[in-house]
């Protein structure tokens, strides 16, 4: 077989289709992801602030909403401007050097129009940097100025006092506070068995001051029992010295309260009339003139 004899198709110039294909997959795929990456959102209650490797940090704030961004180049950073609460409990000294533990709940948001600088300044982690060391710092100077009796009775103004002071300290961060309350607030042992101790005293003397008036009351009341007594033995014998008759009333008085109770009675009762004053009809119902 003579192989010279054998045409060879001829390709086209260019390398033929793969090379486009590859050249469209390639330039389709940076596209895609060109417009993948070139848009960013910013959910409700957030705010968003841009880095560019070139120019870094741009001033310009974003509100909610979708934006765009060179892709690679830029990159946005999404802050939580919402109020968020933070507790933390600090144990401090009172004026008159008793241990006090208090705890404290404040609610902070970042200042939407000082992202920026609170990026620059204090990261993204805003909160953990400065929070924990200015409110400690707050509730010992404010703490060491009562006594502990004051900071029970005083408890509002003492919380209006921090609150003053920590809005001023948050405001050179660019931190903002919506409200700051006193959740817990414990003595040291001493103390609190100092203020049992007052407390039972106090019931105690109380306890006492009321016997001692109803001891007063009873005394008064044996009086006045008594004055009624003698008044009404008094009357008695007045009674009896102008009316001889009176006794007999008594008498037939008595008896007919001793009838009545028999007549009710279901029992069948034999009873001596001249013992239980029934002898009515032998009582002298003369009355006698002087």
């Amino acid at each position: 077989m003579n192989l010279n004899n054998i045409k060879v198709p001829k390709m086209p110039p260019g390398g033929g289709a793969l090379p486009t294909l590859l050249k469209i997959g390639i330039f389709g795929g940076l596209g895609l992801y060109g417009v993948a990456n070139s848009l960013y959102n910013v959910e409700g209650g957030h705010r968003a602030i841009v880095f560019n490797r070139i120019l870094g940090i741009k001033d310009k704030v974003y509100s909610e909403g979708t934006h765009l961004m060179v892709p690679w180049f830029e990159r946005p950073i999404i802050y939580d401007v919402r109020a968020r609460p933070h507790l933390v409990e600090s144990t401090s000294g009172s004026h008159d050097l008793q241990t006090v533990k208090i705890g404290l709940r404040v609610l902070t948001r970042p200042k939407a129009n000082q992202l920026t600088e609170i990026y620059r300044t204090l990261g993204e982690n805003y909160n953990e940097r400065v929070l924990p060391s200015i409110i400690h710092e707050t509730l010992k100077a404010v703490i060491a100025r009562y006594n502990a009796s004051q900071l029970i009775t005083q408890r509002e103004a003492v919380s209006k006092e921090i609150r003053m002071i920590l809005t001023q300290r948050a405001a050179n961060f660019n931190i903002e506070l919506d409200d700051v309350s006193i959740t817990s607030l414990t003595f040291g042992r001493e103390f609190t068995v100092a203020i049992e101790s007052k407390q039972v005293a106090a019931q105690e003397a109380e306890r006492a001051k009321y016997i001692v008036e109803k001891a007063e009351q009873d005394k008064k009341s044996a009086v006045i029992r008594a004055q009624g007594e003698a008044k009404s033995a008094q009357l008695i014998g007045q009674a009896i010295a102008n009316n001889p008759a009176f006794i007999t009333l008594r008498k037939i008085e008595a008896s007919r309260e001793i009838a009545q109770t028999i007549s009710n009675s279901s029992n069948k009762v034999f009873l001596n009339s001249k013992d239980l004053l029934l002898n009515v009809q032998e009582m002298n119902l003369e009355t006698h003139q002087k």
